[in-house]
């Protein structure tokens, strides 16, 4: 009788929970939303929602709006955000204008970009590769702030959008003066054609008032281990009196 078999008994027995306990970036990832009281947080690139839930899961308790364009992700988006009444979802992308675009699918889903990907991006992981185009909305958050943000909320902007970071910043420039704070995915190399990458991103938060707080790792090469992304979680600068 195998080791894992008898622990599988113990933990039948005796009715143990047994759960993934979250990294440090993620503790220090909430411990940074406690001390600045998000209760708002606008989830741009969400994929079928893995960070709704895995903030959920850290004992987040406000509002999660989510913005996926991709149809067939947002439906299984939408099923999970049911269970939850303080989880809303909507079936489309941010960007710098109100437009239709045609959007790359990748196999993975949650590397599809309306940007053209890199090789170096399918080298260091072969399941980003793209399969086909999608048409999808994009809407500026200026254009839809004030309908999804109440006076007093204390709202957190977070983009995972494969490079189109910047692109989601600038139709964002009225909302972002009300903003507290954003989480932004950063490539360190070109992983799609002509984003916006680390130093840039760092110099432009700063210019609007943002400084950054926390850096996570993402991604990485598969073969050489070389980091390629990070998340920067960046809060706005407070003016001394």
């Amino acid at each position: 009788m195998s080791l894992a078999f008898n622990i599988k008994r113990v933990i039948r027995l005796f009715k143990i929970d047994i759960k993934k306990y979250p990294d440090l970036d993620k503790r220090r990832r909430k411990k940074l939303y406690d001390h600045y009281q998000i209760d708002k947080i606008l989830d741009v690139g969400a994929n079928n929602g893995q960070y709704a839930q895995l903030m959920f899961s850290l004992g987040y308790k406000g509002d999660i709006i989510s913005f996926e364009p991709v149809k067939s992700v947002f439906s299984a988006l939408e099923k999970k955000s049911k269970k939850r009444d303080n989880w809303q979802v909507f079936n489309f992308g941010l960007g710098d204008k109100n437009e239709a675009l045609d959007i790359n699918i990748s196999e993975n889903t949650f590397s599809s970009s309306v940007l053209n990907i890199t090789s170096n991006h399918v080298k260091g992981a072969p399941e980003s590769r793209y399969s086909h185009k999608e048409k999808i909305e994009i809407k500026t958050l200026d254009s839809i702030y004030n309908e999804l943000v109440k006076e007093g909320e204390t709202v957190l902007l977070k983009m995972d959008v494969q490079g189109y970071e910047k692109n989601v910043l600038i139709g964002a420039l009225e909302s972002i003066k009300k903003i507290e704070g954003i989480q932004i995915e950063m490539s360190l190399e070109e992983l799609y054609k002509g984003e916006m990458l680390f130093p840039e991103a760092i110099k432009l938060l700063n210019s609007y008032g943002f400084d950054l707080f926390s850096l996570e790792n993402e991604f990485h090469d598969e073969e050489t281990g070389k980091l390629l992304q990070v998340d920067g979680i960046f809060f706005k600068r407070k003016t001394e009196k």
